[in-house]
């Protein structure tokens, strides 16, 4: 890598360390790959690999937020979307080389019974949160509707 001083390159040097911890540059980096994790979501979701959280009567499909460095997954009860969430991090930590920390991830449900949701936290590999709870300021957990929906809170 090198630098250009007044429109002329430095000598090249190879990089030994990345941003510090709560440097003002890294929500920004941070936001430009997420857009590639976006990016593998919407073609999981376009290839039916993932059952996304319908809103009420507008049928608009929800399955990823992004907020920072926080990125949550909604989807329908179900093993195939749990394992395609899986398959979605794992193919987005091959191709950024980023890690996915599911120690401080966590996984939440809305009328699912434990012996599932605990399943799906097996299978990431993560903890069980409880609901509801604060997220930017508000209170997430209220009954969207029957027989939905498990979430995965992937932090940091």
């Amino acid at each position: 890598m090198s630098v250009l001083v007044n429109v002329n390159p430095t000598k090249d040097f190879i990089p030994k360390r990345g941003l510090r911890h709560k440097d003002s540059l890294a929500p920004f980096l941070f936001l430009i790959v997420a857009e590639g994790l976006a990016g593998m979501s919407r073609l999981v979701v376009e290839k039916y690999l993932i059952d996304s959280l319908e809103i009420k009567n507008k049928k608009v499909k929800v399955n990823m937020l992004q907020y920072v460095n926080n990125t949550l997954f909604f989807c329908k009860e179900n093993t195939k979307s749990v394992f395609n969430i899986k398959m979605t991090l794992n193919c987005f930590e091959l191709s950024s080389e980023l890690k996915v920390n599911f120690l401080k991830s966590k996984i939440s449900e809305l009328r699912i019974d434990q012996t599932t949701i605990q399943r799906f936290a097996t299978i990431l590999n993560c903890d069980v949160m409880v609901t509801p709870f604060m997220y930017l300021g508000m209170l997430v957990g209220g009954v969207i509707r029957e027989g939905f929906f498990g979430m995965v809170w992937l932090k940091d």
